[in-house]
């Protein structure tokens, strides 16, 4: 597969903004007995502000357009958005925010350190990671045998989910040379002073590669071969949205409200994918040529939720705690860390 794009420079952070989503205010009552999860009614709580951080990253970006929409003074929601996920733990174990658009594995790990003090509500973004080269001919995992590979995240969900795929693929590390690089740019610089050399990039990166460089193909998603050894053919859950327990057990209404607020918002966006990109650019995240070529054709973007979400989230789970159980934080969270209300 290959896919050029015109010879753009963009400057890529990541992504995370939106438009239109306009809800009518629901003051349906909250359940009271939310640890058995019971179905809830969405409702805005009158005086309640959502405290919500997100990374600036494909894990935010099918939040835009509610955070377009979250502009009055008297608005449901408080939006802040942080480059790490080491940035926003702290917060989340502090009670200073409510609602955390984070990695998939860090969730896990969070729920594990925190006894249960957190639980996913949604999966916000899935699969992001792409294979790109100056070979078109390249597509799939076999093919990087002999070769150099370039990525980012040593000792993250990147690393842990290549490491996977080569051994279920019967690869070893010994056929390829993996070079880690501390960020996307210099993934990028490596391609293009060595030509026969494969990146593994993220999403927005991979788009910015394919813009700077006209030769760049864009060859195939780890998802595919991810896929191949799913037991129910899920793909990658990249990131998940948390809420704090304490929070949930609080206000069921107003979480059960940030979940369809969440729907709608992804909708809008890729209803009018010009206008999330231009969105995205205004809030300094990412140029809003790359931001659109990403939602058009790759949209990592989702707000899957409930048993939707429970299955695709464990069974991501699953496949990273067999290559690396310490990157869901030592055990697979109970079931109590699925939010099903």
């Amino acid at each position: 597969m290959k896919r050029i794009f015109a010879g753009l420079l963009a400057a890529a952070m990541s992504l995370s903004l939106l438009a239109g989503c306009g809800q009518e205010e629901n003051t349906a009552p909250a359940a009271e007995d939310t640890q058995q999860q019971e179905t809830v009614e969405p409702g805005y709580e009158e005086g309640l502000t959502t405290r919500i951080a997100a990374l600036k990253g494909p894990t935010a970006m099918g939040l835009v357009c509610l955070m377009d929409d979250n502009q009055a003074e008297d608005a449901p929601y408080q939006f802040d958005l942080y480059t790490s996920g080491d940035e926003i733990v702290p917060l989340i174990a502090q009670g200073e925010v409510d609602i955390a658009l984070i990695p998939t594995n860090l969730a896990a790990t969070l729920y594990q350190r925190t006894e249960g003090g957190v639980q996913v509500l949604d999966v916000n973004a899935g699969n992001v990671l792409y294979v790109v080269s100056h070979d078109e001919t390249l597509t799939d995992l076999e093919g990087l045998g002999g070769k150099t590979v370039y990525m980012t995240g040593k000792g993250t969900s990147p690393d842990w989910t290549l490491q996977y795929l080569l051994e279920k693929s019967g690869i070893s590390t010994d056929e390829l040379t993996i070079e880690f690089k501390s960020e996307a740019t210099e993934v990028v610089s490596a391609l293009a002073q060595d030509s026969a050399a494969v990146g593994i990039l993220p999403q927005p990166f991979a788009t910015v590669a394919m813009m700077q460089d006209q030769e760049m193909s864009l060859n195939f998603p780890l998802e595919n071969a991810w896929k191949e050894y799913s037991p129910d053919g899920s793909g990658i859950a990249t990131g998940v949205t948390v809420v704090r327990t304490a929070f949930a057990e609080e206000h069921p209404a107003a979480v059960a409200q940030f979940v369809a607020d969440h729907q709608q918002s992804v909708a809008a966006a890729e209803e009018d994918p010009a206008r999330a990109a231009q969105l995205i650019e205004q809030a300094g995240i990412v140029n809003a040529s790359v931001a659109q070529q990403v939602i058009e054709n790759f949209n990592p973007m989702t707000a899957a939720s409930g048993e939707e979400m429970q299955a695709w989230v464990s069974g991501y789970l699953e496949m990273l705690y067999e290559i690396a159980p310490d990157a869901v934080g030592g055990q697979l969270p109970d079931e109590g860390f699925y939010y099903l209300g």
